[in-house]
């Protein structure tokens, strides 16, 4: 288990991370979210001992993260980090050898991964003639050709078409059922919502909602409104109670912004409605709320 507790970072009059403390789970496959600016950069990096916090912890199953032997680690940068000049089968080679695998080990585990890939063909290439696609599907073997306990993704699937998506999942849904920690970051919604059982959504520094996926779900339920109606409405007259307003002749959409019975009481006072239901929100749009709500209460 990763354990993260009350970990801060400030760089000169920036302070990047704030105090924020979770927890991964064998198995778990946690969405670490984000704006940009965050800190989920700065919070990776003291995960791998690349930096270290000015104060807090971070432990792997009880042992400090930098006494942890860096076998135990698969790390997928979001930056390609590969020999360019060299070729694929070599490159992955050396790189299971400075993860810990033998001489004897290697060569079936790098074999095993270019069948799982496709990328047979393409041993013998050298990486630079690789389609940006296929050298993305390169980093993710390296980051688990030594079958790593802790697995970093930093968004995994820059560059990967939607089968090669599919792939990727398939693999990491695999890596979960064994018993990996598997923490997972990338600003594409539809893919946390696929994946992750449980998501961390930080901003400037501090966490703003952590949980169980389904919770965090549950807790923004009832915020989305779909209504048939006959009459007429305003947009201005709708500010009041809903954001993301969509309004046509005779249909509303959008996301309330106050109670759900003080709205229906109203709108049932301006238009005659035909159909009215609750959809629940998107990951997406919860995202989207919970960062607004943030820094409005900053700015407050």
């Amino acid at each position: 288990m990763l354990q993260v507790t009350s970990i801060r970072k400030q760089f000169q009059n920036t302070l990047a991370v704030d105090d924020i403390s979770f927890q991964v789970n064998p198995g778990d496959i946690y969405g670490f979210l984000g704006p940009n600016g965050a800190g989920k950069t700065t919070t990776i990096r003291m995960l791998m001992g690349i930096i270290k916090p000015d104060s807090g912890d971070i432990t792997l199953e009880g042992k400090d993260i930098n006494s942890v032997p860096r076998q135990k680690f698969g790390y997928l940068p979001e930056e390609r980090g590969l020999y360019q000049k060299e070729k694929l089968g070599d490159v992955l080679k050396y790189l299971g050898l400075l993860k810990g695998l033998t001489p004897a080990e290697v060569g079936a585990t790098v074999q095993h991964w270019l069948q799982r890939f496709e990328l047979e063909a393409y041993a013998q290439r050298n990486i630079r003639e690789l389609s940006k696609g296929n050298q993305q599907k390169v980093q993710f073997m390296a980051t688990l050709i030594h079958d790593p306990q802790l697995i970093i993704l930093d968004e995994p699937f820059t560059g990967l078409d939607p089968i090669n998506q599919m792939l990727l999942k398939e693999i990491i849904q695999e890596l979960s059922a064994k018993g990996a920690s598997i923490l997972f970051s990338t600003h594409q919604m539809d893919q946390v919502e696929r994946l992750c059982n449980r998501i961390c959504l930080i901003d400037q520094g501090r966490i703003i909602v952590e949980g169980d996926i389904n919770d965090v779900k549950a807790r923004h339920h009832g915020r989305n409104v779909d209504i048939l109606f006959s009459g007429s409405l305003s947009k201005s007259d709708l500010a009041e109670y809903m954001t993301r307003v969509e309004l046509g002749k005779n249909r509303l959409r959008g996301g309330l912004t106050s109670d759900s019975q003080t709205f229906l009481k109203w709108i049932s006072d301006q238009v005659e409605i035909r159909s009215y239901s609750v959809t629940p929100p998107s990951l997406e749009e919860i995202f989207i709320a919970e960062v607004q709500a943030s820094k409005e209460g900053r700015a407050a």
